[in-house]
């Protein structure tokens, strides 16, 4: 078994530019699903709503991704100034101990452009990173269309091709795993939503600059647990300190933490429970075999396929473990006679 999960393993690596738009497809569509019902439902033409429900999504992404990356690109001379600044007033109060921070702002760029380029060379050879993404990305956004308008036929279509006598059994498990993965995937969302909502109207409140692409910065981070929330935050925490000082700064820290210790304490339990349930410490392992494998890419789906697994084990143990017989030892009748 563990030779085979190892085969899939490397086939899905060398078929990376199909298999990561099929993955990222079937999250989308989870996704998406519900508001594409309502809109069939309406009686929607399927195409039609198909199409709607993709255009949406895009207004939606490239919307945020240039919010973002405006605010980043205009407040990024000043980040890297605030870091040179604030590593000097530490360098006063502590000596050489704030001298290496001061190294590392002064070249924050020059590592940066280094590390893009090993990465990107150690992650694609001979072709373009962001050919290769922007051709994966048209063709999920394609998926996802086919996906919704053909979801009335998916169990038709999969049981046909299960292999005979277990058409009921690949069924029921497929059906578990899309549930766990669309569960996942709708209290994600509601959760980045409402971090989102909390850090944009801290940072206005404290008159951080560019508050709304942060709070999208937040909530598309959301989507990988507790690293994205972190580095999100840290992005905001730096603008603050940019624009308006390390006390600022500093009450955006705040913000950032008091919103992760709710999300963390309050938000996780009582929306994720409810849709899938994964203990903590499984979520940094999957996270962490995931950004080996595929990077920030791996990151990002491997909570979700470590859900939809959970969930096929779930339906499983369910139709093959057997129930206590009657009589048995332990058993309420036995205990009884």
């Amino acid at each position: 078994m563990s030779g085979v999960g190892y085969v899939g393993i490397r086939l899905c690596a060398e078929l990376r530019t199909a298999v990561v738009p099929v993955l990222l497809a079937l999250l989308g569509s989870a996704l998406l699903g519900p508001f594409h019902r309502r809109m069939v439902k309406a009686r929607v033409n399927r195409s039609v709503a198909a199409a709607v429900t993709c255009v949406a999504v895009v207004a939606v992404v490239g919307g945020a991704v240039y919010i973002v990356v405006a605010a980043l690109i205009e407040s990024g001379d000043e980040i890297v100034a605030s870091l040179k600044e604030a590593a000097r007033g530490l360098t006063q109060h502590f000596g050489a101990a704030g001298t290496s921070l001061d190294d590392v702002a002064s070249n924050a760029r020059e590592l940066l452009r280094k590390f893009g380029g090993t990465a990107a060379s150690g992650v694609i050879s001979g072709v373009s990173v962001v050919g290769e993404s922007i051709a994966m990305a048209v063709l999920a956004l394609l998926l996802v269309f086919f996906f919704l308008r053909d979801s009335d036929r998916a169990v038709d279509g999969l049981r046909a091709v299960a292999p005979r006598g277990t058409a009921d059994t690949v069924e029921a498990m497929a059906r578990r795993a899309f549930r766990a993965v669309e569960g996942f995937m709708r209290g994600t969302t509601l959760i980045a939503f409402i971090d989102a909502v909390c850090i944009t109207v801290g940072l206005l409140v404290l008159g951080v600059p560019g508050a709304a692409g942060l709070g999208a910065l937040v909530f598309v981070g959301a989507y990988i647990p507790y690293l994205g929330a972190f580095l999100s935050g840290g992005v905001a925490v730096l603008v603050a300190l940019a624009d308006r000082g390390f006390v600022i700064a500093l009450w955006a820290l705040g913000v950032v933490l008091a919103v992760q210790v709710l999300e963390g304490h309050v938000l996780q339990p009582m929306i994720q429970s409810r849709t899938v349930q994964m203990h903590p410490a499984v979520v940094m392992l999957t996270i962490t075999a995931g950004a080996s494998v595929a990077g920030i890419l791996g990151m990002l789906l491997a909570v979700p396929l470590t859900a939809a697994a959970f969930g096929v084990m779930y339906e499983l143990r369910e139709r093959y473990t057997a129930p206590p017989e009657a009589g048995a030892p332990g058993t309420p009748s036995a205990e009884g006679s």
